[in-house]
């Protein structure tokens, strides 16, 4: 592997890291939990980018993709990363009353971030 690819795996498995240790902190913390989950899912996001290549390109390909809905995407892990950016989003713009559905949707955001993540570097996030 190449050092930038050492760098974004790097970046790729801190974030997961790092969005998990929110994830865990907005679950014991309900009183600030509204910003710790838009880090958690935000890192979790990130983490994803890093993994699969340069981040602002990735970042720019889907958001091309978001706000552009009449170009179907076809690509399956395209589709993903819509609805993760789509569900981050709408989670971000939830009231603080859903807090157990909307921990349990970050929850499956880092969880799908981290199998990602573990498929794209071949370490355990």
């Amino acid at each position: 592997m190449s050092i930038m690819g050492n760098y974004r795996k790097g970046w790729a498995l801190r974030y997961m890291r790092e969005a998990k240790a929110e994830l865990l902190a907005a679950q014991k913390t309900p009183s600030i939990a509204n910003s710790l989950i838009l880090e958690a899912m935000r890192k979790a996001q990130a983490a994803i980018y890093y993994s699969l290549g340069d981040p602002a390109f990735i970042e720019s390909i889907v958001y091309q993709a978001f706000y552009n809905p009449q170009q179907s995407a076809e690509e399956p892990v395209l589709k993903c990363l819509i609805e993760i950016e789509r569900t981050i989003q709408r989670l971000s713009q939830t009231p603080e009353t859903e807090f157990t559905n909307t921990i349990e949707q970050v929850n499956d955001i880092v969880r799908i971030a981290s199998d990602i993540v573990e498929l794209f570097t071949g370490e355990k996030a």
